[in-house]
């Protein structure tokens, strides 16, 4: 309260700092209710697939966690849970649900002919085994997608010849049309709500697909004739629910359901191509340890993964503190020219610089081979490979080693190394006593990041050798192939992706990597005791 001579008391005005303080809660409360809308949204939105698909857990998770954040963000309790939470949320969402999904997918057969259920391997059988029979109708087609329609999935728009209905048919079955759609003088459907009708060059760029494409029916399925007539074929092979079995009613032959692996077996041992995803326990993993093909491939990368990150860690470690060390001097001329020079390869995209450098290690055209004169097939053989991606690596790991380097080394005080020169040290015998030390305690931290990701470096290896070069007998696994390169073409690879098998693989290279850690900062924990 103020007041004045010969007059009343009177309030005091609210002082600027009160109003700036006022419009930051308003802004701040606006951008809550923004953000508090999007997150129900979101939650809506997720709401309606869940619960479509009957996925009762996972919407009851959504709901609860939505709640929990609506009640967080709207009382005034719980001030560090708000700054944690979020943290909390995107580390179990992009760190902690990835890698247990990774570690459940290695427990199953999951991959090619093995991704969905029972039930969606016995409509891919039957499907693909859809032959046309005298007396099959005929429609007359028109094909179109939901999208783009370079991209977007494939439907067919048929009309019936008696009736002239026209229906809707993709991977679910056949549904009718809505209303909207105009069909021409042939039959055909020339547009319909919601779909993009193709041309006939859009079609012709897709005509693999559309020939692979079936709608199932209860007879059979529904393929194309060309890109404007379908028909309406017979299955071959049937499943027969009694027996659990598929039988060809052409041969005879019957094809029995094992649950154990997935897939449908003949009393030969024949496979049916089309399986279903079921749980294997351990056998990815015990395939790595037992098979012998694959347990030989699997050390060798291994040895040679280890050789890779040890190399570009300790060699670019090496090269840039010899670096750093010598531009610390004062006697150095044009020291800032130096340093920033050495940072350029830093400074360039890495994916480019590793293209440059494969083509730089042509043997015909390189530019090594033409300034040196010599003919040396370096991604050709695989001594030469492996020193070449080291060469590479070295190349573009050693400026950031020099800037974590010099940054450290600034940090040391000179009254150490002072010292150590009135005790009558040398230089060299200065930096093996009290700098490498000193480096080794702040800069092992990085070091053993570095060595992590060396270990996983998948462009180094891929966009500079593919893995290669390849044994004759063995085109599945190359001489520079690191473990996730190597799974990266059992996953994604020509002969089939082995999803299951991959994600145990990627399980081990978690584990050497995650003891790799846990012993190296043991022994910075101890460093750090005996040079604190």
């Amino acid at each position: 309260m103020t007041t004045q001579l010969g007059g009343p008391a009177t309030r005091a005005l609210p002082a600027p700092e009160k109003f700036r303080e006022r419009s930051e809660s308003a802004a701040g409360r606006i951008v809550k209710i923004v953000l508090l809308g999007l997150l129900v949204a979101t939650a809506i939105w997720a709401a309606f697939p869940l619960a479509e698909g009957r996925h009762w857990i996972g919407l009851g998770v959504l709901a609860a966690t939505t709640a929990g954040l609506l009640y967080l963000y709207l009382t005034r309790r719980h001030i560090p849970a708000k700054y944690l939470v979020p943290g909390t949320i995107f580390l179990i969402v992009f760190q902690i649900f990835p890698v247990l999904y990774t570690a459940s997918t290695a427990f199953t057969n999951f991959g090619d002919g093995h991704r969905g259920s029972k039930a969606d391997a016995v409509t891919a059988i039957q499907t693909a085994s859809v032959t046309r029979v005298p007396g099959s109708t005929e429609y007359a087609l028109s094909i179109a997608t939901a999208g783009d329609p370079a991209t977007g999935a494939l439907v067919f728009l048929i009309t019936d010849p008696t009736s002239r209905a026209v229906s809707i048919g993709d991977a679910g079955g056949l549904r009718p049309a809505p209303g909207g759609v105009t069909v021409n003088s042939a039959g055909r459907v020339t547009a319909a709500p919601g779909y993009t009708v193709l041309n006939a060059g859009q079609a012709s760029a897709r005509s693999r697909e559309i020939t692979d494409f079936a709608v199932p029916t209860a007879a059979g399925a529904i393929r194309s004739a060309g890109l404007s007539r379908a028909y309406e074929g017979k299955a071959v092979r049937a499943y027969d629910a009694a027996t659990d079995s598929i039988r060809d009613t052409v041969t005879g032959q019957v094809w029995r359901a094992d649950d154990e692996l997935g897939a449908f077996v003949a009393a030969d041992g024949e496979r049916l191509a089309q399986g279903w995803r079921v749980g294997v326990g351990f056998a990815n993993f015990t395939r790595v340890l037992t098979d012998d093909t694959i347990s030989r491939d699997f050390l060798r990368t291994l040895i040679w993964d280890f050789v890779f990150a040890i190399g570009s860690t300790g060699g670019t470690f090496l090269l840039g503190m010899f670096c750093a060390i010598a531009l610390q001097s004062t006697r150095m001329r044009f020291r800032g020219f130096y340093r920033i020079v050495m940072v350029l390869p830093y400074a360039m995209p890495s994916f480019a610089m590793l293209l440059v450098w494969r083509d730089m290690f042509n043997t015909d055209f390189g530019l090594i081979n033409n300034v040196l004169g010599t003919g040396v097939d370096w991604l050709g053989t695989g001594l030469t490979a492996q020193l070449a991606v080291l060469l590479v690596q070295l190349w573009l790991g050693y400026p950031y080693m020099f800037l974590v380097t010099t940054g450290a080394l600034q940090a040391i005080p000179a009254e150490l190394t002072d010292a150590t020169r009135v005790d009558g040290a040398g230089p060299f015998q200065s930096f093996r006593q009290v700098k490498l030390p000193l480096l080794l305690v702040a800069l092992t931290p990085l070091l053993i990041s570095s060595f992590a990701f060396n270990f996983n470096n998948f462009n180094a290896i891929y966009l500079t050798t593919e893995g290669g070069p390849f044994p004759a007998d063995n085109p599945s696994n190359g001489a520079t192939d690191l473990l996730i390169t190597y799974t990266y073409r059992l996953a994604f690879g020509g002969s089939g992706a082995q999803y299951g098998y991959a994600a145990a693989i990627s399980i081990f290279i978690f584990l050497i990597v995650a003891v790799v850690s846990a012993v190296s900062f043991r022994r910075t924990r101890a460093q750090e005791e005996v040079y604190s």
